[in-house]
């Protein structure tokens, strides 16, 4: 039987990281994962370029960017290894890298720049990896450590890291192994759901949209009331089955089944002025008019929905005008459900944050700990979940 200092479960941004840094800091370190390939996630991330960390992180406030039932719990291991951290590490391993917009961080070439710096500075700490590699069982041992049945043997271990991500996009290996393990030693768990995922329409009230699919445009998208309401400013794409883009994976983290969405479909235009001028000088039609501020595509589904507006904007009654104002600019609809973890970049919920040390990642059962996507912390589009993955893998290691 083999014996290791630590075994981390996950070959993902998480566990690599962790499993590296441990290493490096003198321990035995094992990476076991079910999947063939290394960090499938990370290589398909960004389009295939690593939206790798977000520069806009706010280290005073970090969970401003964050949802789970305690947002601040991700505050102290975000505020310890910060993006200035990463983007140093990255520098040092020579991968060049550009901004996007609003801090988003991407490598230039490929995310295999990010696996291959992972796998470096894990041959750095000496960390053995067996892929694929299944955990069947996970006990605890009479003297307080731990042994893993896997698919190659017995493992014991004094300490086990969970690092096997959420349920999001099964197609390259999701498991809820990480929620299996958590229910078998006590430990609570928030109900988890597809995040950062696009949202579904059917019906009729859907119908005159269903021929606008791969149309986008910038928008405000918006859901919640008063308190509870939030708000993001960002590019909406139209589907076959309902809207996507990042308005709509944003949104869809606070979205709550049943309750509607509503978007501002021009929300640089005072429609209701603008109308009213176009009203004045124009012989044009209305949809003509409109498509100054929407795509054009948008104005034409959106007038052939009232007779009233099939007409030349000089013609439109005010009322007439205001009320198309007041629909484009409050656009009010309820999916009906979301395309799931097929889809899914992320999984909200997870391991309940009151059962882990903020401090260390360790759980209430002393020697098991959590880092990553498992955990109850999901930060919004941008690079915001990679770097809770560095971070929690980071204060992982230093306890360690």
């Amino acid at each position: 039987m083999q014996s290791f200092d630590v075994v981390v479960v996950g070959a993902g941004a998480a566990g690599l990281f962790c499993a590296g840094l441990a290493g490096q800091r003198g321990l035995k370190v094992l990476v076991l994962d079910h999947s063939e390939k290394v960090a499938e996630k990370v290589r398909i991330s960004g389009g295939g370029r690593a939206n790798f960390t977000n520069r806009d992180i706010d280290v005073r406030q970090p969970h401003k960017h964050f949802v789970g039932e305690n947002p601040n719990f991700c505050r102290s291991a975000l505020s310890r290894y910060t993006p200035a951290d990463f983007i140093a590490l990255l520098q040092k391993h020579g991968i060049p890298f550009h901004e996007k917009h609003k801090g988003q961080l991407f490598c230039d070439r490929s995310a295999g720049d990010l696996i291959d710096m992972l796998l470096a500075e894990c041959a750095a700490g000496g960390v053995e990896r067996r892929q694929p590699c299944g955990v069947k069982a996970l006990r605890v041992t009479a003297d307080g450590g731990y042994e893993l049945d896997t698919d190659r043997g017995v493992v014991q271990t004094r300490k086990v890291v969970i690092a096997t991500g959420g349920l999001s996009i099964p197609a390259i290996g999701a498991t809820d192994f990480g929620f299996r393990v958590a229910r078998q030693f006590g430990l609570r768990t928030v109900e988890p759901r597809p995040g950062l995922v696009p949202l579904t329409f059917d019906g009729a009230g859907w119908a005159p949209y269903a021929g606008l699919a791969g149309l986008a445009l910038p928008v405000l998208i918006e859901t919640g009331d008063k308190k509870n309401r939030i708000v993001f400013a960002e590019d909406l794409l139209f589907t076959h089955r309902g809207l996507s883009g990042p308005a709509v994976l944003q949104i869809s983290s606070y979205w709550k089944p049943g309750t509607p969405i509503r978007i501002n479909l021009a929300p640089e235009v005072d429609l209701p002025a603008a109308l009213a001028e176009a009203k004045q000088r124009s012989r044009k039609l209305l949809a003509n008019e409109l498509a100054q501020w929407v795509p054009s595509r948008l104005a034409e589904a959106w007038v052939a929905q009232d007779t009233e507006w099939q007409r030349p904007v000089a013609e439109c009654s005010d009322k007439a005008l205001a009320r198309l104002a007041e629909r484009l600019a409050r656009w009010e609809l309820v999916p009906t459900g979301t395309e799931g973890y097929k889809k899914a970049e992320v999984t909200l919920g997870g391991v309940d944050t009151r059962e882990l040390s903020q401090q260390t990642m360790e759980s209430k059962q002393p020697g098991l700990y959590f880092i990553g996507e498992v955990v109850d912390v999901t930060g919004w589009l941008g690079g915001y979940n990679f770097q809770w993955a560095w971070a929690s893998a980071h204060a992982c290691a230093t306890a360690l």
